[in-house]
């Protein structure tokens, strides 16, 4: 099973921005898709991004789309999400995911996922 580390969450101004990080260890990182999800207290974890084995095919969830930039570097093994124009409403503990298979389901939480982070704590202040 692939070992997920999250880095590079913060506090950060509305406007902002702020590079998250995740890093993969124990099995072949280019062998999965990866994604980020967030999850706010009380609330389902929500999807945000993701990228296909290579780095060919991304897809965002609305909120996010034209200010978060999902990408990966897999001689690295790591993949990252770069946040611009933060806003007050993207404060969550966010989370990357690696899976097996591309295609709409990804989308879902519930997706079989194989590995999850910790989680890295984003704050943006008003």
């Amino acid at each position: 099973q692939v070992q997920l580390v999250d880095s590079g969450g913060g506090l950060v101004q509305a406007g902002g921005s702020l590079r998250l990080s995740c890093a993969a260890s124990g099995r072949t990182f280019s062998n999965y898709i990866m994604a980020w999800f967030r999850q706010h207290p009380g609330k389902e974890r929500e999807f945000v991004a993701a990228i296909s084995w290579t780095g060919t095919s991304t897809i965002y969830g609305d909120s996010v789309k034209a200010r978060f930039t999902i990408t990966r570097d897999n001689p690295k093994n790591t993949v990252y999400l770069q946040m611009s124009s933060l806003k007050p409403e993207d404060t969550a503990t966010y989370y990357c995911a690696a899976g097996p298979n591309w295609g709409p389901l990804i989308k879902d939480s519930h997706y079989p996922y194989e590995s999850w982070g910790q989680g890295t704590q984003v704050t943006v202040s008003s």
